[in-house]
């Protein structure tokens, strides 16, 4: 598979403060570019760890941009995962920053602030309507008006139950939770009717959370964090509920995606997301389990599921605008989307390709199995994460949680005091 979901979610997670002097005073705006001229000239193209295992297809879609444009030439350049923020960040401030690069929401958002990232809501309007909405909206930064990359891929992951499990409880295996509301109701069913042996759940609430959960969670000038609101509250009071009866598994605090799997494996906990990758996994060392899988959506309140997105952005400094925007658009249309989808686990941007059999036709395999559920909840999909949320915020969202978790301050505090870390943290990316 190899950009793996790890990878993907590496991808999806990266958060970048750029130490640009230019910020926020570059003499470009990032939405002037021209992009109707001639296609024509040399451009740079960077990519993010994808070489190694997909070279032969980029060098032919770079052919075929060439043959098709007389006159182009692009230099491929891939970055290794490791620093891959950090070597951004110096190209900024460096005035080295290639062409078209592969960015995430997170990255793109300081290189627009600094007005490095064309809006291509100016310069490429027309191909908008190509790509899914939620999609589209995902390189949007608070604060500013404009998208600032084109959609590349996306993923998503379902979501597995242990349908023995349910029916233990004397829940309906085939109707698994689909809102928090339900599945707070079957968590306390599961943990009182197991004596508090069977937790349903085995990861603390993150941002996304609070987000299918319905909670604002920032104000619409991107200047500060709001989850600390009502349904914020509620949403961790809830989970405090859980934590208190065992429907959260008592190490959740300090859980991994590894541990919360294996807990899973040995059917200590009912639900778990997961990937094709772990139904094989199922098949092999817990036949029992496998057996019993259930698979179904990612609980949410809003009727959209989260997805992860990656982009490709156009250096709104580039001498050659009109070929950066038509080979940006190149990468990520629906004839190479669906290419690229068909030689890795991941999901295209584009409009009307997830009605491609693919993502439909099941065929008995689980790869299949997942891959249509997968694609079928991310055709309303949005990112949940929001641009500007970096890692350090996410710690001391995480740190808050366990606190109110553990009784050691209410939900309320333990929100209030995220908030104010996490804006205080948003003040100093300037």
């Amino acid at each position: 598979m190899s950009v793996s979901r790890r990878t993907l979610a590496a991808a999806a997670f990266v958060a970048l403060v750029l130490p640009l002097s230019a910020c926020g005073s570059g003499g470009d705006d990032g939405g002037s570019g021209d992009a109707s001229g001639k296609v024509e000239g040399d451009i740079t193209f960077q990519t993010w760890n994808l070489r190694a295992n997909f070279k032969s297809y980029f060098d032919g879609v770079i052919a075929d941009f060439e043959k098709q444009y007389p006159g182009t030439h692009v230099k491929w350049i891939d970055q290794p995962a490791e620093g891959y923020a950090d070597k951004i960040s110096a190209d900024a401030a460096g005035g080295t920053l290639p062409d078209v690069v592969n960015v995430s929401p997170d990255l793109v958002a300081p290189l627009a602030k600094a007005g490095l990232a064309l809006d291509l809501d100016k310069a490429a309007a027309k191909y908008k309507k190509e790509y899914l909405p939620g999609a589209w909206a995902s390189h949007r930064i608070p604060g500013m008006t404009g998208t600032y990359a084109y959609p590349w891929y996306l993923n998503t992951g379902p979501l597995f139950y242990n349908k023995s499990l349910f029916k233990k409880a004397g829940l309906d295996p085939d109707s698994p939770p689909k809102t928090y509301d339900d599945l707070f109701a079957d968590a306390l069913t599961m943990a009182h009717k197991s004596d508090g042996k069977v937790a349903t759940l085995a990861n603390v609430p993150t941002i996304e959370d609070f987000g299918r959960y319905g909670v604002e969670l920032m104000n619409k000038q991107g200047t500060a964090f709001t989850f600390n609101d009502a349904k914020g509250i509620q949403l961790l009071s809830k989970y405090k509920e859980l934590y208190d009866a065992k429907a959260l598994d008592p190490q959740a605090l300090t859980a991994t995606p590894e541990s919360s799997g294996r807990k899973f494996l040995t059917e200590a906990v009912a639900m778990n997301p997961g990937s094709a990758l772990d139904l094989d996994n199922f098949k092999k060392q817990a036949p029992n389990l496998y057996k019993n899988i259930g698979i179904t959506d990612q609980i949410t309140s809003t009727g959209h599921v989260n997805m992860y997105v990656m982009g490709v952005m156009v250096n709104s400094r580039t001498k050659r605008t009109p070929a950066a925007v038509a080979f940006a658009h190149y990468v990520t249309d629906a004839e190479h989307q669906m290419s690229f989808a068909k030689k890795v686990a991941i999901f295209p941007s584009t409009a009307g390709s997830l009605e491609d059999p693919y993502f439909t036709k099941e065929d008995g395999t689980d790869e299949t199995r997942v891959r249509i559920a997968a694609a079928k909840s991310l055709k309303n999909a949005v990112n949940y994460t929001p641009v500007l949320f970096s890692d350090q915020m996410k710690t001391a969202l995480r740190n808050e949680v366990a606190k109110a978790l553990q009784g050691k301050e209410s939900p309320k505090a333990a929100l209030d005091n995220a908030v104010k870390a996490c804006n205080t943290l948003l003040q100093q990316q300037g």
